[in-house]
Parts: structure tokens; C-alpha cells; sequence
């Protein structure tokens, strides 16, 4: 799919959504919005279509959520901060800022309170129309994974790393309870409609039910055999879901906690699950990045969201067919004759070599490396011809241009930068990539540059 707004500057389209990890519906059922690696995406719930792209984050979107009257949506990145997001426009209200990774948010049932979870450990509480820091809860000692607020407001449970499920007065900040039982990190946490359960779901490969009021164990769900990473309850509090690195989506009785049904349309684990409003459909965002929309009814696939993508690595044949050069891990180019498979040369740099093109006229390679530079080489006598200094870290992909005039090179640092290939001058530095660059390839005038890049998008930049 290409997407054309909201691209950087100098880029002509976007194709891939980036990597996905958690969706959530609007309160009222008509939008989607899923946390990607490159930004927030908001759908029509109904129809697919996307509505809107909401940019700012400097990294991976880990978590989000909606205010309860659906105008704003709070966003936690790998990059630190909570923001907080104009439904309607799409424009940045707030930053909030953190310390490390923010990896759960929630709104307070009233809306007045924003909730995050950090992997410093701790829990925030901000004022929601302000952005002023409320409150500091301390207590777990790893990361805190999941946060959900009680149906009526009085309550935060958090889950972590510390293997605990903590709840929390909301108004003062107070340790009520500490639940404690699985013996692996908790991932998810979630409340039934009513408050008197908590869901919990955890590495050691169980979903657990916790009485509210009590903090005893109600009980252990088992049948998933790896890793559960989410679970949720449908919004007439008949059904568990709980997704897990099995492959599989779990469909689990909430009355007679037994097990209703498997779903199995997977290619990878599932990161997050959620319930439409009216309890029909069941979204899902899954390893291989698809978000699957799932009838509650008859527990069937009804639609999916894609246009995900992943990285690209590449080798190199000679103009002319006669070698191939091969980049290792051992921090060497190597050389080979296609007929005979004869090693001819090796041309070695301090660092692990990740990618290496040709000169259309064979008489150059160029090489990137771990060791942050571009190495020019001729391609007869494997003497090295330059080395181009300036990125600040890995350098994962490189490109001739077809004219011979420019390389192209793609970094860990997220930069694409042009070089002049015969005095070894930077002509341009490309910036725009939320990930490093994994791959580069021009068109065949020379006039258009793409970049692919683990952020999961391909980046189109005008030459011309």
C-alpha cells in the first residue's frame, strides 16, 4: 500500500505501515487506532480505510489508548515520553515526558488522569488536561508491563516484570494489594466489566483470576504452551481472550472458566488483543503484522489489515556475472569466480560487514559495516580506493546509483546519505526512517532513491 501523507521531506510516498504492536477501538466502535513502529494508524473500524497517520514519535509506539470520550489518544514510545493526540486533527497536544521505554498507558474511567508505566520501574499519574505530574508509585522492582484502571476509577492494577500483579488506591497512591503466584513475569493485565476479577497473563504460559476485593486466586488457566502475552475481557464479561507466542487466540468461558475455543490463523504470536464496544469483534495485532478482525459470533476471520512489512538483505553479482562478492560476519568482503567457486580475493574490515554493491562499470565495490564506515574497493585488485566517515553507527545497506555518480548508504543511526563516488564527498543526508535502514535501491534514471527500513516502511526520495 502506499500511504502519501504525512511523509518527510523529500520522500514521494511511503509503502508499508511499519511493525504493529497493539490496537484499540474508539469507545463509541467506529475507529481502530494501532500502535506501529513508524507512528498511529486510525482506521475505519467498518470499512479498513485509513483515516489517519499520527507522527511525532522519534521511536517504536509501544502502547496507546483513548479517552473515554474518544477525542484524544495517549501514546507510549520507545522514545521516553507519553503524547497525548488530537483524535480529530491528528495534531500533538502534550508530551510526558519519562526516564526509559513507556509501556502501557490508560485513562482513568472519568478521563481527568493519564496512567503510565515505564520500564524505570515505575508508575506515573498525570493530570490529562494539563500534562502536570500527579503522582509517583513505587513499589515494583522490573519493568511495569501492563496498567488498567477499575471499572469504577478507585483502582489501578499494574503488572511486571517482578513477577507481581500490584493494585493501587487511585486517589492517594496507596499499596492495597500485592498478588502474587505466577513464577514468571506478568505481561497483561485486565479487569471484567464488573470489578470483581482481574485477568492476568504471564511467561509462565497461564492466565490467572484474581478475586478484587480478596487479592486470592481464583483461578489458573491452562492450555496455552508458551509465552501469553495478552488477554482481554468481551464487554458483557462472558469471555476471556488470551493471545499467545503458541500461535494461537484462547476463548475462555468466564463463568465456568473453561476453554470455548481455539483460533489458530496466525503466523506468529499474538501482541495484543481487543474487543469492539458491542462485543462483535475482536481485534488482534499478531507477529506478522497483520491486525485480524475476528467474528465474536461465529469465530471467524472477517477482515485484515495489512501492508506491513519487513527488512531486505542483499548480495552482489559483478556487472559483468563473473563474481560474486560476499559480506560476512567475519569482516570480510570475499570474492568468488561463479564458474569455478575460486576464492579470488578478501578484503577485510575491522567490523562485520553488513551489505556491498557493485559500480555499474565492475570497476568498484562499496561495502558498509558495523564499523560505521562506507569502503570503497577496487574491484581488480582489491586495494582499497576510500573510506567514507560519517555515520555514527552500523552502516546496514548500500547502493550505486545506475549512472555511477552518487552512493547510497543506510545506517543504524536511521540516516540515508548520498556520497559523491568519485571524490567521496557527502552530498546529502536523508532523515525520516524511525529504524536503521536494512535496504536501498535506486530506479533505473537515477532520479528516485528507496529506502527499506526495520521501522517496517519503504521511504521514496526525489534525486531529481
Amino acid at each position: 500500500m502506499t500511504t502519501k501523507r504525512f511523509l518527510p521531506e523529500g520522500a514521494k510516498a511511503r509503502l508499508g505501515k511499519g511493525w504493529t504492536r497493539n490496537a484499540v477501538y474508539s469507545p463509541d466502535g467506529t475507529q481502530l487506532a494501532v500502535a506501529s513502529s513508524i507512528g498511529i494508524w486510525l482506521y475505519d473500524a467498518h470499512s479498513g480505510e485509513v483515516l489517519n497517520l499520527l507522527i511525532g514519535h522519534a521511536d517504536h509506539v509501544e502502547r496507546i489508548a483513548y479517552s473515554p470520550d474518544g477525542k484524544t489518544i495517549v501514546s507510549g514510545s520507545y522514545d521516553n515520553t507519553a503524547r497525548l493526540w488530537d483524535v480529530e486533527t491528528g495534531t500533538l497536544k502534550n508530551t510526558l515526558e519519562h526516564t526509559r521505554t513507556v509501556d502501557s498507558v490508560a485513562y482513568s474511567p472519568d478521563g481527568n488522569t493519564i496512567v503510565s508505566g515505564c520500564w524505570d520501574n515505575t508508575i506515573r499519574l498525570w493530570d490529562a488536561a494539563t500534562g502536570a505530574l500527579k503522582n509517583n508509585l513505587t513499589g515494583h522492582t522490573g519493568t511495569v508491563y501492563s496498567i488498567v484502571y477499575s471499572p469504577n476509577g478507585s483502582t489501578i492494577a499494574s503488572a511486571s516484570r517482578d513477577e507481581t500483579i500490584r493494585l493501587w488506591d487511585a486517589a492517594t497512591g496507596a499499596l492495597k494489594n500485592n498478588l502474587t503466584g505466577h513464577n514468571c513475569l506478568v505481561m497483561r493485565v485486565a479487569y471484567s466489566p464488573d470489578g470483581n476479577t482481574i485477568a492476568s497473563a504471564s511467561r509462565d504460559e497461564t492466565v490467572r483470576l484474581w478475586d478484587t476485593a480478596t487479592g486470592a486466586l481464583k483461578n489458573n488457566l491452562a492450555g496455552h504452551n508458551r509465552f501469553v502475552v495478552s488477554v482481554a475481557y468481551s464487554p458483557d464479561g462472558n469471555t476471556i481472550a488470551s493471545g499467545c507466542r503458541d500461535r494461537t487466540m484462547r476463548l475462555w468461558d468466564a463463568a465456568t472458566e473453561s476453554l470455548k475455543n481455539t483460533l489458530t490463523e496466525y503466523n506468529g504470536r499474538v501482541y495484543s488483543i481487543a474487543y469492539s464496544p458491542n462485543g462483535r469483534t475482536i481485534a488482534n495485532v499478531n507477529q506478522d503484522q497483520i491486525v485480524r478482525l475476528w467474528d465474536t459470533v461465529t469465530d471467524t476471520l472477517k477482515n485484515t489489515l495489512t501492508g506491513h512489512t519487513d527488512a531486505v538483505d542483499s548480495v552482489a553479482y559483478s556487472p559483468d556475472g563473473n563474481t560474486i562478492a560476499s559480506g560476512s560476519e567475519d569482516k570480510t568482503v570475499r570474492l568468488w569466480g561463479t564458474a569455478t567457486g575460486e576464492l579470488k580475493n578478501t578484503l577485510e574490515h575491522p567490523r562485520r560487514v553488513y551489505d556491498l554493491a557493485y559500480s555499474p562499470d565492475g570497476n568498484t565495490i562499496v561495502s558498509g559495516s558495523r564499523d560505521t564506515t562506507v569502503r570503497l574497493w577496487d574491484a581488480a585488485t582489491g586495494t582499497l580506493k576510500n573510506t567514507l566517515a560519517g555515520h555514527t553507527r552500523t552502516v546496514v545497506s548500500v547502493a550505486y546509483s545506475p549512472n555511477g555518480n552518487t552512493i547510497a548508504s543506510g545506517s543504524e543511526d536511521k540516516t540515508v546519505r548520498l556520497w559523491d563516488a568519485a571524490t567521496g564527498a557527502l552530498k546529502n543526508t536523508f532523515t525520516g526512517h524511525t529504524d536503521w535502514i536494512e535496504s536501498l535501491a535506486y530506479s533505473p534514471d537515477s532520479s528516485t532513491l528507496a529506502s527499506g527500513s526495520g521501522d517496517g516502511t519503504v521511504l521514496l526520495w526525489d534525486l531529481s
